[in-house]
């Protein structure tokens, strides 16, 4: 029984290497390219610091919502959907100028989210200050969720690598707060479980600060089971965000069930599968790897020959949302509103006219049958290729990928030292 109730890849086939790339990145240059999609900067045990496209909506598509309808996720009250602000510093196309970046959260609040996801990581701290700055007067009204979990230079803006020990998570903690123009962080997880520290000592760092007020709700991302119910026994979860869509499907087998079991809400990041859901991004979509890290970066779900296998993807959300008068994206994210009544999907984006989209996914009602005839079709299609490339996978915790469990084990996390 459940308690506590009420900024996107499952089967993977291997690729054919046809279409003509550059040379892949090293190592360190994936990692710090992906780091604010895949919360993957730089390599844990670096020691150093690192030196959209979519076409209008198709027509009969209701593209006019708001998201005033209320879910609980967790402990939390907040809109059936979030806005992930990972976008606004440049991912899939350039970053949005400062003032535009704050018209646009401030347009979604209008709208009626009132969820808004961000982290230290995105710019770093470009995604938190404009955040900080579009909600100052509203704080009383919205949710801000951010992340610790990287040593990040204040100066310069370098990311060290991977640091959640006690000290770096009340720094980091204290940056967040400045930025974000607040007295309390209502949702501060994770980024990524931290291979170095044991998730005792970090949810027990998160639950100090909770007591002194500056952060109100504690967080996993990309988290497995194992993880998930190590941190839980030290401090309430209230939430754990990680990749879920359509085309990805890990969290499934054990993290949904864990959160389900534990009364923990869930926010799937990357709903629309890096766009590729929305049905705008075809073969024949050029990237610009100047500007777009699934193009700099190789995702091994966007290359030419991954998005022609993967097209029918698209066509079945296409063919269930004319039942619907909705677009690809749209059933993709009621798709995922259908599954659990604790689920808040934080869909990101750089325009207006796609964040009315989005929320129009608000009004779409997927019945059982739908799902049901969803779930089946896609896991007869099959995904090609990997959600993302090994480097920045190694960095989510066991079972928290598919193909990986941390049932019986500990995850990524170290145990604590026993007590002498």
């Amino acid at each position: 029984m459940r308690k506590n109730t009420e900024e996107r890849p499952a089967i993977q086939a291997p690729l054919k290497a046809t279409d003509q790339r550059r040379p892949g990145p090293s190592r360190r240059e994936v990692l710090v390219g992906a780091g604010g999609i895949a919360g993957a900067a730089i390599l844990a045990n670096m020691t150093g610091c690192a030196t959209s496209t979519r076409s209008p909506s198709p027509q009969g598509v209701e593209t006019s919502a708001d998201a005033r309808a209320v879910r609980s996720l967790g402990p939390l009250k907040v809109s059936a959907l979030g806005l992930g602000c990972m976008n606004l510093t440049g991912t899939y196309g350039p970053r949005l100028e400062r003032a535009q970046a704050v018209a646009l959260i401030r347009a979604a609040y209008d709208r009626g989210v009132t969820l808004f996801d961000t982290a230290e990581l995105y710019g770093p701290f470009f995604s938190e200050e404009v955040v900080g700055e579009a909600l100052a007067d509203l704080r009383q009204r919205v949710t801000i969720a951010t992340k610790f979990g990287y040593e990040i230079d204040p100066v310069t803006r370098q990311v060290c690598g991977l640091n959640s020990r006690p000290a770096q998570i009340r720094r980091s903690a204290e940056g967040s707060l400045r930025r974000l123009r607040a007295e309390t962080i209502e949702l501060f997880y994770q980024h990524r479980v931290d291979p170095a520290v044991p998730i005792e000592d970090v949810a027990g760092a998160v639950q100090d600060l909770i007591r002194e007020g500056k952060v109100r709700h504690f967080g996993l991302s990309e988290a497995g089971a194992a993880t998930i119910r190590r941190a839980h026994a030290v401090q309430p979860v209230a939430v754990v965000t990680n990749e879920y869509s359509v085309w990805t499907r890990d969290p499934e087998h054990e993290v949904l069930p864990v959160c389900e079991e534990l009364g923990i809400g869930f926010s799937p990041w990357s709903p629309l599968g890096p766009g590729f859901l929305t049905g705008t991004v075809t073969e024949a979509t050029p990237l610009d790897a100047s500007t777009d890290i699934r193009a700099r970066y190789n995702f091994p779900r966007f290359t030419v020959e991954a998005r022609r296998a993967n097209r029918p993807i698209v066509e079945l959300l296409r063919r269930i949302g004319d039942r619907h008068q909705a677009s690809p994206g749209q059933v993709s994210l009621a798709w995922l509103l259908a599954k659990k009544p604790w689920v808040v999907p934080i869909p990101g984006t750089t325009s207006l006219k796609h964040l009315d989209e989005n929320l129009g996914a608000t009004r779409v009602r997927l019945d059982a049958e739908d799902v049901r005839e969803l779930d089946a079709a896609a896991a007869r299609l099959g995904v090609v290729g990997a959600r993302f490339p090994p480097e920045v996978l190694s960095l989510s915790d066991t079972g928290a990928v598919l193909g990986t469990s941390s049932l019986g084990g500990h995850g990524k996390s170290p145990l604590p030292e026993p007590a002498r």
